[in-house]
């Protein structure tokens, strides 16, 4: 059984303040009828970035399976790590998706629970699921210590390869910060330089933006890495939901973190 590593400090550890901390995340994000395949969300704490995520989280459609690409903050375990563990939260107990795991024995990812011990990127992701659709879900949660354009793409196409082979419903879920402790206006301008070539889907220009300015986007390959999933499943078109910073919830302009919600369908 995952345990939870962050509940307590990114989001309350007492099941009922954090299902009234998520009902104040969700109360201006609209729900979507299109069909969305992707997103990108943020995973600092909710009091944080909560409210962005909710926007993506909402127009999510119910799906058998969610996977979770996350960046390694901690460095322990395997570059791509799999965990097939069961995750507990607050809210209850989420399993994993074993038939699509199974699938994904021998690639570029590996069977890790280390890695996932006391990473925070993908656990923060969970609770959402478990307020928009209850229990009955299944998460593929991976962590990317390696996030390369090359692996990212590569891990992308397997897990959406995987996903074809199961028949099953899935939605792919980066889980990524943007620009950390600039100025609100170097953020703001560096992410917006950066989330361009997210909504054309141009993965090469992406990483080459990133580069260019050195931008400290932390969950860059696993941005990448939905692109890529989604790709394989003929995605067309990517919309930026909302855009914020730590500086509007703090009022501190002098060194903000950049959160966007993005959705792809």
């Amino acid at each position: 059984m995952r345990q939870t590593t962050v509940a307590g400090q990114f989001y309350p550890l007492n099941t009922k303040s954090l299902n009234k901390e998520l009902s104040k995340c969700f109360k201006d994000a609209a729900a979507s009828e299109k069909p969305i395949l992707g997103a990108v969300v943020p995973h600092a704490g909710y009091i944080y970035s909560g409210e962005v995520a909710a926007h993506a989280f909402a127009q999510l459609p119910k799906a058998d399976t969610y996977v979770l690409f996350g960046p390694n903050h901690t460095g322990y375990g395997s570059p791509v790590a799999l965990s097939q563990d069961t995750w507990k939260t607050p809210l209850g107990v989420v399993e994993t998706d074993k038939d699509i795991g199974k699938l994904l024995a021998g690639t570029i990812i590996d069977f890790d629970e280390l890695a996932h011990h006391y990473e925070h990127s993908i656990e923060v992701q969970v609770p959402f699921l478990q307020y928009m659709f209850g229990s009955d879900f299944k998460i593929l949660p991976i962590c990317m210590g390696l996030q390369d354009e090359e692996t990212a793409i590569e891990v992308g196409k397997e897990v959406a390869e995987a996903a074809k082979a199961t028949g099953k419903k899935v939605v792919f879920i980066a889980s990524s910060d943007f620009t950390h402790y600039q100025p609100d206006d170097v953020a703001r301008e560096n992410d917006n330089y950066l989330i361009e070539p997210i909504l054309k889907m141009d993965i090469p220009e992406f990483y080459r933006r990133k580069d260019e300015r050195n931008i400290s986007a932390c969950g860059f390959g696993p941005i990448a890495a939905m692109l890529s999933a989604t790709m394989e499943f003929g995605a067309s078109s990517v919309s930026l939901l909302k855009y914020a910073t730590s500086g509007d919830v703090t009022g501190d302009m002098s060194g903000v973190v950049g959160y966007a919600a993005i959705v792809v369908e």
